[in-house]
């Protein structure tokens, strides 16, 4: 596992809230060399740490602002249905988050459409359609109150 130092912990905080700024706008925040962010953050992506870029589109814009967080029980937690459901369900776009978890239901699903008639179309046709699903129970998200994708690398940052 790559030792993060107080320097990498900054400069990925810097590159979580803004990744397109150039290496030298960095350096100066960091009072380093271009050339050492430049290494910093090629040694972070070798190692997996940063894992991609992207950008982040407002759901509004395109369409896909209404929000579900759908629970879901599986019949049995045998391996075949458990992997059986997760490579399904890496198959739907809507689908913008999954995870495994523990409780009274096995998954929630976060998944963004249009509406709720979109919502109800990708119910029938494509969740419910999914083999050895023994139950679901939908929420539907009416204010986002906070999103981040940013993750906390120091105290009070």
């Amino acid at each position: 596992m790559l030792k993060l130092d107080e320097t990498d912990l900054k400069l990925l905080s810097l590159l979580q809230s803004d990744c397109k700024k150039t290496t030298a706008a960095y350096a100066y925040q960091l009072n380093l060399s271009t050339t050492a962010i430049y290494e910093r953050i090629k040694r972070l992506e070798k190692s997996g740490v940063i894992k991609a870029y992207v950008a982040l589109v407002d759901k509004s814009k395109v369409n896909k602002a209404f929000t579900v967080l759908c629970h879901i029980k599986l019949v049995q937690h045998i391996m075949e249905y458990v992997l059986k459901f997760e490579s399904e369900i890496l198959e739907l776009s809507e689908v913008v988050e999954c995870y495994h978890i523990s409780g009274d239901y096995d998954y929630i699903l976060k998944i963004h459409v249009s509406d709720m008639e979109a919502y109800r179309e990708f119910m029938v046709t494509k969740l419910t359609a999914i083999d050895n699903i023994g139950s679901t129970q939908s929420a539907i998200v009416i204010n986002q109150v906070k999103q981040t994708t940013a993750i906390q690398l120091q105290g009070g940052d």
